[in-house]
């Protein structure tokens, strides 16, 4: 986290299953969503992936950041533990920003999921039971 950050700010600490990789991120996240697109079952191994968004800046790996491995580049990548296999985080959007998947969230955010995205293509054995608003891609397809 950098110095320009509001000193004020909740600190929340997360951590992948075998605790080897711990970071902490700033309470401060701009979005939350649960993705359902084919990539973030696959990466979670579940129906969907919740998600918080925040600048990359506003996330540090504490410990065991070389217990990470990366799937994708130096800009953009899923951060997994290579111990357990957790997914802990992807870095986007040119590498400004990170999705924290909320799963490996210690503490409890201040935010909540406020849409889900890629229902279109959603894993056809989940049904969306909750009265979020759904887009068929991003945010904006309906």
């Amino acid at each position: 986290m950098t110095g320009s950050e509001n000193s004020n700010a909740r600190i929340l600490a997360g951590e992948c299953c075998c605790r080897a990789v711990r970071f902490e991120v700033a309470d401060e996240f701009a979005y939350a969503m649960n993705c359902h697109c084919s990539n973030c079952r696959r990466t979670t191994g579940s129906a969907f992936k919740p998600f918080a968004g925040i600048e990359q800046s506003k996330l540090r790996v504490v410990h065991g950041e070389d217990q990470r491995t990366l799937f994708g580049d130096d800009v953009t990548h899923d951060a997994h533990c290579a111990r357990c296999g957790s997914l802990l985080y992807s870095r986007v959007r040119e590498g400004k920003w990170v999705h924290v998947a909320m799963g490996t969230l210690v503490d409890a955010p201040s935010i909540r999921p406020s849409a889900h995205i890629f229902v279109g293509s959603k894993a056809p054995w989940y049904e969306i039971t909750d009265n979020l608003p759904q887009y068929r891609g991003h945010l904006g397809d309906a």
